[in-house]
């Protein structure tokens, strides 16, 4: 029993622990492809007005292609360990793409109206139907 923990504190003494060895990642190859990745993106946004609102909706099938080109390409450099890579990428590409998207904006005055005009009008008349039942009843 004494000599399991002896051992561990041996071999951290010694100099002599293990570690993980992984293979370096091939970074000039990953960012070749995933410029190509991105060259794609770009062009699929190019007509999505993402200057003017938010194009979410319309271009999540394009951001999927997105994410997994870029994941890909970090499983095939061995720069899949390497998260900072990726997300410098995925951090690029939402403040280009879609900076606007966290605004929320007032929907139409119309809009408004139709949500809240039922409401007024049911407060209004309801102690005027409550008392209509209420002297009806005597």
């Amino acid at each position: 029993m004494l000599t399991a923990y002896l051992l561990p504190i041996f071999f951290i003494c010694a100099g002599i622990t293990a570690e993980a060895v992984f293979p370096p990642c091939n970074e000039d190859l990953f960012d070749i492809n995933v410029d190509n990745c991105l060259s794609d993106f770009n062009k699929s946004m190019e007509t999505s007005d993402y200057q003017n609102m938010c194009p979410w909706p319309m271009v999540k099938s394009n951001y999927n292609k997105l994410m997994t080109c870029v994941e890909d390409w970090a499983k095939k450099t061995l720069c899949r360990g390497y998260g900072f890579l990726v997300d410098e990428i995925y951090l690029e590409v939402h403040q280009t793409y879609f900076s606007l998207c966290g605004f929320i904006r007032d929907p139409p005055l119309f809009t408004l109206i139709m949500l809240i005009a039922p409401c007024i009008i049911v407060t209004l008349f309801l102690p005027l139907l409550c008392a209509h039942i209420a002297h009806r009843d005597t």
